[in-house]
């Protein structure tokens, strides 16, 4: 992620999350095992409690699907780190 691009929204205005798009096949669901979902998001909401109150909502909406995350949900959680690192005071 340091060689991504950053943005200016902490979620795009067509990014909607829900249940539908977590994975029904068990060979969908070892694909998106392999992420480290909860670990990131778990770093997310330590951010979002200490410095950035403002990704309080995303951070809430993406902690949902913690136990069934489908490919959606990871691109939301990368976007939420886009826009952090567009927003970081660090040149």
């Amino acid at each position: 992620m340091s060689e991504a691009k950053p943005v200016g929204s902490t979620l795009p205005t067509n990014c909607k999350l829900n249940a539908k798009q977590c994975p029904r096949g068990e060979k969908d669901k070892a694909k998106i095992r392999k992420v480290s979902y909860a670990l990131v998001v778990g770093s997310l909401m330590y951010d979002m409690v200490c410095t950035r109150l403002e990704i309080a909502f995303v951070v809430g909406s993406v902690n949902r699907y913690m136990s069934n995350l489908g490919r959606e949900h990871w691109v939301a959680v990368k976007w939420i780190l886009r826009y952090l690192k567009g927003t970081s005071s660090e040149p």
